[in-house]
C-alpha cells in the first residue's frame, strides 16, 4: 500500500504512527504539508517524504487521507485532483460532505470518517460512512489503516456523521472539561492541586473502563453507586436541580448544528 496524507497534523500523525508500527515502510508514505515546521517534524519523527505542495508523485498513492481543515479542503482538492483520481480517498475533515469531495476530486471512491483525539494513544473512536462506489475491499483497507488508532463503527447515512461529530468527535473536550471542573472542586474542598487532578483523571478512566466492560446500561451502573440520602445522591440531586443533563444535551445539539453549518459554509462547489 502506498499512502498519501494531505495535511500532517495530529490526526494524520496518529494514523501514520500506527501504520509504521504495523510495519508500513516510510518509503510508502508521502505527505503534503505547507507549513515548514510541521514538515520538518514529520520528516524527523517518521522518516517520511513531506512536500510543501501536491505534485505528480501523488499518482503512486493507492489511498489518500484528507486531514485538512474544512476551510482549506476545496483549495487543497483542486491541487491534488489531477494526480489522484485513481486512488481511494479517506476524509477526516469535519462537516465536508462526500458530494462536495466527489465533485472536487472527480471520483466517487470516498469514505468519510469522524475520529477523535484519543486516537493519539490508540484509544480512539472513529465512525465511518462510504459512498456506493466504495467496494468491500476498499472498506477493509480503510479499517486496516484506522485499526491502530482504536475502534471503528460504520454508520448507515452520511448525515449521521454530524451527530457523531457532536458526540464522539467533540466528546473528548467534554470529558476534559469535566475533569477540569472535578479537579477544581477538589482543590476548593482542600485537596492539593496535583492530587485533585490525579483523582479526577483516575475516576474518569476507571468509570469508562467499567462502563465498557459491563453489559448493563450506564443508568444501572449509576444507580448502583447512588444510595438514597448518601453523598452521591446529594451530588446528583444538585445536578438534576440545575438541569445539568438538559444543558449538556443542548450543547451537543449546538455542536451537531455547527457540523452541518461547516458543510454548508465550506462545501459549496
Amino acid at each position: 500500500m502506498n499512502i498519501a496524507f494531505i495535511g500532517g497534523g495530529n490526526m494524520a500523525s496518529a494514523i501514520l504512527g500506527g501504520l509504521l508500527k504495523q510495519g508500513l515502510a516510510p518509503s510508502a508514505v508521502q505527505i503534503v504539508e505547507p507549513w515548514n515546521e510541521a514538515r520538518e517534524r514529520l520528516q524527523r519523527d517518521f522518516g517520511v517524504r513531506a512536500d510543501a505542495q501536491a505534485g505528480a508523485s501523488l499518482a503512486n498513492a493507492s489511498l489518500v487521507v484528507w486531514a485538512v481543515k474544512p476551510q482549506t479542503f476545496r483549495d487543497a482538492a483542486a491541487a491534488v485532483a489531477p494526480h489522484a483520481r485513481g486512488a481511494l480517498h479517506l476524509s477526516v475533515a469535519a462537516g465536508i460532505r462526500s458530494d462536495s469531495i466527489a465533485q472536487w476530486l472527480g471520483t466517487d471512491r470516498i469514505v468519510r470518517c469522524m475520529p477523535n483525539t484519543p486516537a493519539l494513544v490508540g484509544k480512539g473512536m472513529t465512525a465511518l460512512v462510504a459512498r456506493p462506489a466504495v467496494s468491500a475491499a476498499d472498506r477493509a483497507q480503510v479499517e486496516q489503516v484506522l485499526s491502530p488508532t482504536g475502534a471503528t463503527l460504520w454508520v448507515d447515512e452520511e448525515k449521521q456523521l454530524d451527530a457523531v461529530t457532536a458526540l464522539s468527535g467533540s466528546g473528548p473536550a467534554y470529558v476534559f472539561y469535566f475533569i477540569e471542573a472535578m479537579a477544581k472542586a477538589g482543590e476548593q474542598l482542600g485537596l492539593p492541586a496535583d492530587k485533585a487532578l490525579q483523582l479526577a483523571k483516575g475516576t474518569f478512566t476507571g468509570a469508562s473502563e467499567l462502563a465498557a466492560s459491563s453489559n448493563e446500561p450506564p443508568s444501572v451502573l449509576r444507580e448502583r453507586v447512588t444510595s438514597k440520602g448518601g453523598t452521591t445522591y446529594a451530588a446528583l440531586t444538585s445536578m438534576q436541580k440545575d438541569a445539568v443533563a438538559d444543558h449538556f444535551i443542548a450543547a451537543m445539539h449546538a455542536a451537531c448544528k455547527r457540523a452541518a453549518e461547516l458543510g454548508d459554509e465550506f462545501g459549496r462547489a
